[in-house]
């Protein structure tokens, strides 16, 4: 009997651990390349656990949320959704942190036309000339919106609002004004740096649109112990060098 009982002793003890489970990201989808290598560096990091990446438009993202689908962390690309899920009691409200930031940008192709300032002086309608002007829908997406507003800040929505074609995405206003189908567009700046057809030839004032940032949050139905050790994580030094990269800032 002792022998049988060692010998299951034995063959328990040389069982592995059960691999961790890994931490589901819910990110706004242009967060994917810096966020790609982020997990990547972690994996290498030898925390022993993973993160699984499920990219896309911030609403929709915060819709499976709010439909029950599993999610641990949610990376949003618009705060008021963060807003909206903890009127709705849906995240740990303790955990909302401001993890990046970026700056309002114009765009064209490199060598269409030298650098602007962009003022309320500014004949931006003129640059624009028959348009069209790309960025995304000013009603719905958060770089149409800044767009918008800060446009409206600066007197100059009304001379383009007649010009303006809305792009699903920012990477898709980009990819119009790299092509020539629209002369210029206005982007975050790390969307600027996706093609290099294109160029920043000026950056919008700070003061004439709401601070541009991205908070992380915990989702309220993860039980996964990781994540906040994944939370930690973004927030961490090593992940900063990262987002830094492509072109991310700290929030202001």
């Amino acid at each position: 009997m002792r022998r049988v009982l060692g010998v299951l002793l034995l063959a328990l003890s040389a069982t592995p651990p059960a691999a961790a489970e890994p931490v589901r990201v819910l990110a706004a989808v242009t967060l994917k390349p810096a966020l790609d290598a982020i997990a990547q560096q972690y994996r290498q990091a030898g925390s022993g656990g993973d993160i699984v990446l499920v990219c896309g438009p911030t609403p929709t993202l915060a819709q499976q949320i709010e439909n029950g689908g599993p999610a641990d962390l949610f990376l949003s690309a618009d705060p008021l959704w963060i807003d909206e899920l903890a009127q709705r009691k849906l995240i740990n409200p303790g955990s909302v942190a401001d993890l990046i930031g970026n700056r309002l940008v114009l765009i064209a192709r490199k060598g269409a036309i030298p650098p602007v300032a962009i003022t309320k002086e500014l004949p931006l309608a003129t640059l624009v000339g028959k348009g069209p002007l790309a960025m995304c829908d000013p009603d719905s997406h958060p770089a149409g919106k800044m767009a918008k507003a800060s446009l409206t800040a600066l007197g100059l929505w009304a001379s383009l609002a007649g010009k303006v074609v809305r792009a699903e995405n920012p990477l898709l206003a980009v990819e119009m004004v790299g092509r020539g189908d629209a002369p210029l567009a206005i982007v975050f700046a790390t969307d600027a740096m996706t093609d290099d057809r294109v160029e920043i030839v000026g950056t919008f004032p700070d003061d004439s649109h709401p601070p541009i940032r991205y908070p992380v949050t915990i989702v309220a139905t993860s039980r996964n112990p990781q994540a906040a050790a994944v939370l930690a994580y973004l927030k961490s030094a090593a992940a900063t060098a990262v987002f830094r990269r492509f072109g991310y800032e700290t929030p202001r």
